[in-house]
């Protein structure tokens, strides 16, 4: 505080207090606004028009939202998006709780685990992908060799359908490093003497699990859900870009490749806004299921 009372001491009027913290958050309020708040008025405005960035803008009201009832594309799209937030974020979720339980303890051979699980979200997205087509190659893929010593059919991972979805789901799961740490940093503010205290109640590990650790750790899975399914309707792009192509017969092909050959290859860019639009009323409808669905789920565990 003497710092920021001698920087505002030459000015003609005293600031008070609050208006020094407004004045401190005011580049951050102006990023803000000129770097999130601003695109999203741009974007809402240019979804209501026409527009291919060599001529001016035309506005046709609701035509691009309209055009998305006739468009396969679009609508392949947005089903592939929503099957792989389905599919892949209660399994990210789910997969970051059990390795924080199971890795709640300490020990050498724990913190190695741990570093281990953390490891892929800090490699670069293109990297990652690049080392999972390695894996996954039908000739000299360690996955199929290990298969095929064992007997079992190996596969054209990457340009099968079903295989293809399913590769790209895994190799997004297995990113969930930040979501282990913020469950476990979650599971390790609850007090050991509840834990105690109910299983001398009697309570086997189960019920201690159902009543006791997952309500206590609902806003943290709350919070780690809603995060997942933002970056999940993002995130497949890098993969899905790199590793299939979008393909097979468009099978990868999610909503944010979508968005960008509309905007970037076809310079459509109002087209691909009223998609972008689209994308955000499907991230805001699956928050506000994910709300209701916390919501009631801890009124019913409620101890």
């Amino acid at each position: 505080m003497r710092s920021l009372e001698r920087l505002t001491s030459g000015f003609p009027l005293r600031l008070s207090y609050r208006s020094q913290l407004n004045l401190m958050f005011f580049p951050y309020w102006g990023g803000l606004a000129a770097l999130v708040f601003s695109p999203m008025l741009i974007t809402l405005v240019l979804s209501f028009a026409r527009y291919d960035i060599f001529t001016a803008p035309q506005w046709n009201g609701l035509a691009n939202y309209q055009n998305f009832l006739v468009d396969g594309i679009f609508q392949r799209a947005l089903f592939n998006s929503v099957w792989f937030g389905l599919i892949a974020v209660p399994l990210r979720v789910t997969g970051a709780l059990l390795l924080a339980l199971g890795l709640n303890r300490s020990g050498r051979a724990i913190e190695l685990a741990r570093a281990v699980v953390y490891l892929p979200t800090i490699l670069p997205e293109v990297a990652y992908a690049l080392v999972w087509v390695l894996i996954l190659n039908p000739g000299f893929g360690p996955l199929n060799f290990i298969l095929s010593a064992f007997g079992l059919p190996t596969h054209v991972w990457l340009e099968e359908t079903l295989t293809a979805r399913a590769s790209i789901v895994v190799m997004w799961v297995f990113q969930l490093g930040e979501g282990f740490v913020l469950m476990l940093a979650a599971l390790q503010t609850i007090a050991p003497d509840l834990f105690e205290a109910a299983l001398l109640d009697g309570a086997n590990r189960w019920q201690v699990f159902r009543r006791l650790t997952l309500p206590l750790m609902a806003p943290a899975l709350l919070l780690l859900s809603v995060r997942d399914t933002v970056l999940s309707l993002q995130g497949s792009f890098t993969p899905a870009l790199f590793a299939t192509h979008t393909g097979p017969y468009y099978a990868t092909y999610f909503l944010p490749h979508y968005i960008f050959d509309e905007s970037f290859v076809l310079f459509r860019y109002g087209y691909g806004s009223a998609a972008t639009v689209a994308l955000c009323a499907v991230t805001a409808a699956a928050i506000l299921i994910q709300y209701r669905l916390f919501k009631t789920g801890s009124k019913s565990h409620e101890i």
